[in-house]
């Protein structure tokens, strides 16, 4: 039997509109389909996804279905479900583009907005306020064209994120919006549907007071894959671009973001990797997490509990200039997805564990923390292959020497002025975000039948546990004892390779390690 190569075509790559990806022949995972679901099953949504998701093109392609261009849909899902017959008039706002740092720059971009959409729907307006010729845009377009208007809101909280750093000038941001979106529901009689995306989900009391009609899909389990790449996916669509890459991993590094439905990758490192052939963080990269990191610094943040926070939804969804919560902001950003999440009863919401959806965002923000708990950058690079080596040739008085080393990089200025300084687990988070930035197989409160392993690490064919404890000046041998009285190994044994029990003290006067104590089993 003869067997053809798979026909490749272009990667959309930085491609946010459906008729560059449709007319050039682009690849095209068809989320027409979930589109007119979601149109046919309610009018005025929020949804909120991580940065580069995917919810632009999701914004365009609503956008031309509206519109009516049925030629881009020739072959798509939507093409024999929708009414083609019945063209509505789309006002897209965009704040995506550009940075806008006070009240007056926003209202003068918003105008902008309004004026583009007036002059290409040929309109005449006569209010003069911001929010007036906003609410006469809408109306004035549903008038002319005899069918209701469409808003798409794209990006509509990025002058706010822009600001955070001033929260000031964030709550400004936050308030002119606020107006601007209240005309929404007073125009609601002239509104087919209505759709805001962002990557942050303001709560309702400060941003959408006045918008009580939104429904929040953004923990619908039903529109879960409505931005990002399913397994099915990558496997159908991308098939052409999988021979000679390691699909397994393809889904440790990109997979595993979930919002209680079918989880998705990220379509931004999906198209990198295609387009390079090689592994590497490329989400992470498009934006420095500076603001996320001081705060969870400021907040004293245990790291290891990065990968296993709980939260409920009241919790998820409290951000707000004044209240921004850790486990809100790395949900929202990106950082942290749904790993699971208890029943919903009656009496109780269900409770969610988050942790990090893949390979790619527990090494790269790892990396990022460490500076923030004292560790120079030159002495994360200049430690990790020596650290690896050590672990791969059981070398215990390199790996102590490496260990020692990294701690006794952080200057001691740093200890004076930082609010990390008296923060006990700082020992720990240290080490344990320098070997997950490692990109090693990192387990951290790893449950057995006897309690729970501070930290494992599976590496080179060997098993290492590691047991912490911080001490006022002398090693206890404490940290070992606890490993081999609570047996575990057991549950390491079946794996058939050396095991490698590891107790390490730290001083609180040294701030440094003062015991480090190593007892290999042999492998079963």
């Amino acid at each position: 039997m003869t067997t053809f190569p798979l026909s490749r075509r272009k990667l959309p790559l930085g491609i946010q509109n459906l008729r560059e990806i449709r007319e050039a022949g682009h690849y095209y995972v068809d989320k027409s389909g979930m589109a007119v679901d979601l149109i046919e099953a309610g009018k005025t949504y929020f949804l909120s996804r991580p940065r580069r998701f995917g919810k632009s093109l999701l914004v365009d392609t609503l956008k031309e279905l509206f519109e009516g261009n049925q030629a881009l849909f020739t072959g798509l899902a939507a093409e024999s479900r929708w009414d083609w017959s019945k063209p509505h008039p789309v006002i897209r706002i965009d704040l995506g583009a550009g940075e806008v740092r006070s009240r007056d720059e926003l209202e003068l971009r918003l105008h902008e907005i309004v004026d583009d959409h007036v002059r290409r729907l040929g309109l005449t307006l006569h209010h003069q306020s911001l929010s007036g010729r906003f609410g006469e845009l809408i109306r004035a377009a549903a008038v002319q064209s005899g069918q209701r208007a469409v808003v798409l809101v794209d990006e509509y909280d990025k002058p706010i994120l822009d600001n955070l750093a001033d929260r000031g000038t964030a709550a400004v941001m936050r308030d002119t919006l606020r107006s601007f979106y209240s005309v929404l529901k007073s125009a609601d009689a002239d509104l087919d549907f209505v759709l805001l995306t962002g990557v942050s989900k303001f709560s309702k009391v400060s941003l959408f007071s006045g918008l009580n009609q939104l429904q929040d899909i953004t923990l619908d389990a039903r529109w879960s894959a409505l931005c990002g790449y399913t397994d099915e996916d990558i496997d159908t669509v991308f098939a052409p671009e999988l021979p000679g890459l390691d699909r397994e991993e393809i889904r440790r590094w990109y997979n595993g973001y979930n919002w209680l439905g079918t989880g998705v990758y990220n379509p931004y490192d999906v198209l990198n990797l295609f387009w390079k052939r090689s592994f590497s963080s490329y989400w992470f990269e498009t934006g420095t997490p500076s603001f996320l990191v001081k705060l969870l610094a400021e907040r004293q943040v245990f790291s290891p509990d990065l990968t296993r926070m709980q939260s409920d939804f009241s919790l998820l969804s409290s951000f707000d200039v004044d209240l921004i919560e850790p486990e809100a902001l790395l949900f929202q950003a990106g950082y942290l997805t749904i790993q699971s999440a208890t029943p919903a009863t009656p009496w109780e919401e269900p409770i969610y564990t988050l942790g990090y959806p893949n390979h790619e965002v527990e090494m790269a923000l790892n990396r990022a923390l460490l500076p923030a708990y004292g560790v120079p950058a030159r002495q994360i690079a200049t430690t990790a292959l020596k650290i690896r080596q050590s672990l791969r040739e059981a070398d215990w008085i390199g790996l102590e020497g490496q260990v020692r080393a990294l701690f006794a990089s952080i200057p001691s200025d740093w200890y004076r002025s930082n609010p990390l300084a008296g923060f006990e687990g700082h020992y720990a988070s240290v080490f344990y975000s320098h070997f997950a930035a490692l990109g090693l197989d990192v387990r951290v409160e790893d449950a057995t039948s006897h309690g729970r392993i501070d930290m494992a690490v599976l590496y080179a064919g060997r098993v290492f546990l590691f047991e912490f404890k911080v001490v006022d000046r002398q090693a206890t041998g404490a940290a070992l004892w606890q490993i081999k009285d609570r047996g575990y190994a057991d549950k390491y044994r079946a794996r058939g390779e050396p095991i490698h029990l590891v107790g390490i003290e730290f001083g609180r006067v040294e701030r440094n390690v003062v015991g480090f104590e190593v007892e290999t089993v042999a492998a079963t």
